[in-house]
């Protein structure tokens, strides 16, 4: 299995150079793939092989670093990092590629970004998949303001908080500008309500590890929305269930289903 990075182009959007990739097909169904905090296009999509499991089944594959991650633009500013400003990232990279509507596929943070785009560009998103975000989406997935403590530490002994423990060993690994995420998870979490999820009326799947104590159940969520189908990602983490093969296939089954649809 091919997992090496692919090459990366530019846009600027919003004042902002981002990064990203355009593989697969290129005749094939668009797939807009949006990662997750403190990930990026590499490490969420093609480390884990989505760029090959939808390469190889016939997909266009585009993914962004989103900004303040990869090799996109890092601002400071918590101002600049709102959901609907990440969102019109997204549909700025559609714009610039010419595509009018695509498969958007979000994980945890992504998730949120990918709902706040359905809600802003309903006629640009041909359906939604959530990973790594359930209930959360509307109920919130607990206290993150350790995380930026934990991201701004001077180093990862000086952390005692779990998740904030988890995030920043994360953030060292990826060598990310820790200051840009700070930034980041200080204002990307806004909630949508449950009236906002029954707008989002394209198909869309949610699928949750069954052991992820972040992204709440799927189904309550799904429930919310008119066209939606919650998956139970098997023994898997929050970390782990990203690149699981039973979300692989049941990604694969679901875009197939809504094909001629």
């Amino acid at each position: 299995m091919n997992l090496d990075p692919p090459p990366f182009s530019r846009f600027t959007h919003d004042g902002l150079e981002l990064a990203f990739f355009d593989e697969g097909d290129p005749s094939g169904p668009p797939v807009l793939l949006i990662h997750g905090f403190a990930s990026s296009a590499n490490v969420n999509w093609v480390f884990p092989g989505w760029l090959k499991t939808l390469g190889d089944a016939g997909y266009r594959v585009i993914a962004l670093d989103n900004r303040g991650h990869g090799r996109s633009a890092k601002p400071h500013d918590p101002a600049l990092y709102t959901p609907p400003l990440m969102a019109g990232d997204a549909a700025a990279l559609l714009d610039h590629l010419a595509i009018p509507e695509a498969h958007v596929f979000g994980y945890s943070m992504g998730a949120r970004i990918t709902a706040f785009m359905a809600l802003a560009h309903p006629h640009r998103v041909r359906s939604v998949v959530f990973g790594g975000l359930g209930i959360g989406m509307v109920e919130g997935v607990g206290d993150w303001d350790p995380i930026a403590d934990a991201l701004l530490a001077p180093s990862l002994d000086a952390v005692t908080h779990d998740r904030g423990r988890m995030f920043r060993a994360f953030a060292d690994q990826t060598k990310s500008d820790r200051q840009a995420l700070a930034a980041c998870i200080m204002t990307s979490r806004d909630l949508l309500t449950a009236a906002d999820m029954a707008r989002i009326d394209m198909p869309a799947l949610i699928g949750v590890g069954t052991k992820d104590d972040i992204a709440g159940s799927p189904q309550p969520l799904a429930d919310l929305m008119p066209d939606a189908r919650a998956l139970d990602i098997p023994g898997r983490d929050h970390m782990l269930a990203v690149g699981d093969k039973v979300f692989k296939r049941a990604v694969l089954e679901f875009y197939a289903q809504i094909g001629d649809r």
